[in-house]
């Protein structure tokens, strides 16, 4: 079976809709061995351990003073389920967001992709995904 790749402009990328996620988004970091917190919860999070740390990404409202992270992302989602043998569409949707000078901490999960960029650089974001032939459902949140 042989793959393709796709790049920023192939039209096998198809046009994908994105939701915002109603609430800011903090990405915090802690020691590799540190266990959990308590105050990791929300109803978007995602942890990752890796030798050299844990990343927590959940609710800025949630993130104690003291921790080490960065506040105010938005998250974008894409509505519907990628399947994992397809190629180059993060590195399109990236390419494009980069191009408009919007960085990205992109994260995976089985069915889709998530793309948590700055608050203060969100219509920068969704006009370069209008522009590559997307949808973004969803205005900003609010900082409270």
């Amino acid at each position: 079976m042989s793959s393709r790749r796709a790049g920023p402009s192939d039209p096998s990328l198809g046009m994908f809709t994105f939701r915002v996620h109603p609430e800011l988004l903090a990405i915090a970091r802690l020691p590799a061995d540190a266990p959990v917190p308590g105050w990791v919860r929300g109803a978007f999070v995602s942890l990752t351990r890796t030798p050299d740390e844990l990343s927590i990404v959940c609710p800025e409202s949630a993130v104690p003073a003291g921790v080490t992270h960065e506040r105010g992302r938005v998250a974008l989602g894409i509505e519907g389920v990628i399947p994992m043998s397809s190629i180059g569409i993060l590195a399109a949707l990236c390419g494009a967001l980069a191009e408009a000078r919007v960085s990205v901490f992109a994260l995976s999960t089985h069915d889709t992709d998530w793309l948590l960029v700055a608050l203060e650089r969100f219509e920068a974001a969704r006009d370069a995904l209008r522009a590559a032939g997307h949808r973004v459902e969803g205005a900003a949140p609010r900082r409270e």
